[in-house]
């Protein structure tokens, strides 16, 4: 096949998250099984015009901020003609309503929509702007069949209008070669260890593990906590921690490299992630597949990818107590917490790039065919 697929980002750009994973983990697999991918995407500082990463070819037009404007511009001027046959609108920040402006068959492909959360990112312009786009998308897409990452997106997608008979769930994966406990059996940090892994996004709620984490400092536990990642909240964060007097306790990491990474979720105690909403949550799954519990927001998205009680425990979002109780538990029972990390070993190894490339193929597939049959 050959296949558009329309996404803000890829993966180099730093900016790049969960939905980028998602992209080049999936697509780089077609690439390899003979479909030609070209990847529309928005451009950064210092970037090349067009490259190829992971076999796809990216071309980047516009940026942060005009995208959505920019994407059709370049496809009318250079890939109108190109004839591919499926074009996949990769659904991530705002959509650029593709049905109106490409000459192919379209998939929308959904992590999550952002609805009200927006305001508790971005400005006041550029959060209404955001919600204001995403109400059109029932009507936009009402006949283009839908893949959402997690039963947490069908459902909000069927809420907002999208019939339920047109979208299809095809889980997020996870690279259980890479990502396993350690075979040598290193062992975790000495000290109870909480670690956070992701972008320093306000949205994403860093506050509330460390907010918990004081709580459980408080009582006398001797824990500690990782915070590895890069973004515009660091500094709130990090005023956070002075404000409650945990500087010698919270570690700010910065951006980590795989092999730092793969460390961090083997050795760290406990895994957490409090975003109030996302489409599925990969570091979850990653977490997972090193044996590591995660304790996370009770949210959509994150109850696809936590099995409370089994492989970590959900708790109400932004219940800091409750938190820092789930914490607590985990950190004075290590051993409930490794049979924890076992059984979410288990449940990672469902879960693969391969398997998710698989649907996405054959969802793919199945378009292109009725497309070619319409014609």
């Amino acid at each position: 096949m050959r296949i558009l697929v329309l996404n803000w980002l890829d993966r180099k750009n730093l900016q790049a998250g969960g939905a980028e994973v998602h992209l080049h983990e999936t697509f780089g697999r077609l690439v390899e099984r003979g479909h030609r991918v070209t990847l529309l995407t928005s451009g950064f500082p210092g970037c090349r015009p067009e490259e190829v990463v992971d076999g796809i070819r990216v071309l980047r037009a516009g940026g942060r901020y005009t995208y959505s404007v920019s994407a059709p511009l370049h496809y009318g001027r250079h890939l109108a003609d190109e004839g591919f046959d499926v074009v996949v609108e990769d659904l991530n920040k705002v959509p650029v309503f593709s049905p109106y402006w490409v000459r192919a068959p379209v998939v929308l492909l959904v992590h999550h929509l952002f609805g009200s959360t927006a305001f508790q990112e971005a400005s006041l312009p550029v959060a209404a702007l955001t919600w204001a786009l995403e109400r059109p998308v029932p009507w936009v897409f009402r006949s283009v069949p839908t893949i959402a990452v997690s039963r947490s997106t069908a459902d909000d997608l069927e809420r907002r209008g999208l019939p339920g008979d047109r979208i299809s769930v095809i889980p997020n994966g996870v690279d259980v070669d890479h990502y396993v406990p350690d075979p040598e059996g290193g062992g975790r940090f000495p000290t109870p260890t909480l670690l956070y892994l992701g972008r320093l996004k306000r949205y994403k709620r860093v506050d509330l593990p460390i907010r918990a984490l004081a709580a459980v400092v408080q009582e006398g536990l001797d824990c500690r906590m990782v915070v590895a990642g890069k973004g515009e909240d660091r500094p709130r964060l990090e005023g956070l921690v002075r404000e409650l007097g945990l500087e010698d306790r919270v570690r700010f990491a910065g951006f980590v490299g795989e092999e730092e990474k793969l460390d961090l979720f083997r050795r760290s105690w406990v895994h957490v992630f409090t975003s109030p909403k996302e489409g599925w949550g990969i570091a979850n799954l990653e977490a997972a597949a090193c044996g590591t519990p995660t304790v996370a927001s009770d949210a959509p998205g994150l109850r696809d990818s936590v099995r409370h009680g089994e492989t970590g425990y959900l708790v109400p979002h932004a219940d800091v107590p409750a938190l820092a109780d789930r914490i607590r538990e985990l950190v004075l029972d290590p051993g409930r917490a490794e049979a924890m990390g076992r059984r979410a070993r288990e449940f990672a190894l469902q879960y693969s790039w391969d398997r998710t490339a698989d649907a996405v193929e054959r969802f793919l597939e199945s378009r292109v065919a009725k497309g070619a049959a319409s014609r």
